[in-house]
């Protein structure tokens, strides 16, 4: 009781000698200075791959330019094909060497196959639940024997030659009709569409293009873009309402809502046809995770998110 009260004293004199504003400033600061000193002494016990020199709080940010490849290869070169790097809250290993990425993430180090699951992943991808950023265990096991087994087998692949074959046939005759009429050719847009289609095709057989909205193309350009974006709540989680600011919120929300609702109206017509033909081979991914569906087995137990976000992957 004692201690208390002349603690208590104490904090009176402080108060009548110091304006209260500069004592919280300086425990902010003591605060900050104190974490500094945790991960620095933290760090040494640790061996960890080289590290260019980082700030406070951003970290290695500014060391990112507008061209991401560029910045990576010249520090790469600098510091090794393995480094790490603090972008915000977030440490990120860095590996450009082919030969150690397979000997990480395919052969014997499985911690490595856990994927960061940002907030635009989250908001796409029905809370991470495909093949791509979903968390290592059973159900990642799961989705990928699916997609090994089920999806992407060699008989499957074989079964969309018609498709490709059909595609490739309608680019050139595209291009036949514009070389009549003496027309520039785009072969960056036409090889850009002729690679959407065939995706779209093999994926939900055939491709959607409706007047007066979106067509899924944009739609799935838009999502890659959102994946890309700068996210307050990924580097810095403590400035996550920035996000609201800067627009991403809405975009990611506006986004997701338009895929959901065309996979789903896309499911359930497909669903409505009751298709019962058992020559899988002439079957899209659609049906044959509708299939797995419908089956039941314990093992794979996939709902319509589950089935959407995989889909999600392909297109």
């Amino acid at each position: 009781m004692d201690q208390l009260i002349l603690l208590h004293q104490w904090w009176q004199e402080l108060n009548q000698t110091t304006p209260l504003s500069t004592i919280l400033t300086s425990l902010i600061v003591f605060s900050f200075f104190l974490l500094y000193l945790f991960n620095l002494i933290r760090s040494k016990g640790l061996n960890f791959p080289p590290s260019p020199p980082k700030l406070p709080i951003i970290g290695n940010l500014h060391q990112i330019g507008a061209r991401l490849h560029h910045s990576l290869r010249n520090l790469s070169e600098k510091y090794g094909p393995i480094m790490l790097l603090h972008l915000g809250h977030s440490p990120v290993l860095i590996v450009s060497s082919v030969e150690i990425a397979k000997e990480i993430f395919l052969k014997t180090h499985d911690a490595f196959l856990y994927r960061p699951q940002s907030r635009a992943a989250r908001a796409l991808f029905y809370g991470c639940c495909d093949i791509a950023f979903c968390p290592f265990g059973d159900y990642w096991r799961r989705v990928r024997k699916i997609c090994v087994e089920e999806l992407l087998n060699q008989s499957r692949v074989q079964a969309f030659q018609l498709v490709r074959e059909v595609e490739v046939a309608n680019m050139v005759e595209k291009i036949r009709l514009v070389s009549l009429t003496g027309d520039a050719v785009n072969f960056t847009q036409m090889f850009a569409t002729i690679s959407n289609n065939i995706i779209i095709r093999s994926a939900i057989g055939r491709v959607y293009e409706e007047e007066n909205s979106k067509s899924f193309s944009e739609l799935s350009r838009s999502a890659m873009d959102l994946l890309g974006y700068f996210c307050f709540e990924d580097l810095f989680p403590i400035l996550g309402w920035m996000d609201n600011l800067t627009g991403l919120t809405a975009k990611l929300k506006t986004t997701s809502g338009e895929i959901c609702k065309f996979l789903d109206q896309v499911i359930e017509k497909r669903e409505a046809l009751k298709s019962s033909d058992d020559k899988s081979d002439e079957k899209d991914l659609l049906d044959i995770l509708l299939h797995l569906q419908k089956d039941g087995n314990l093992d794979n137990n996939l709902t319509r998110e589950n089935i959407k976000a995989i889909l999600l992957c392909f297109l």
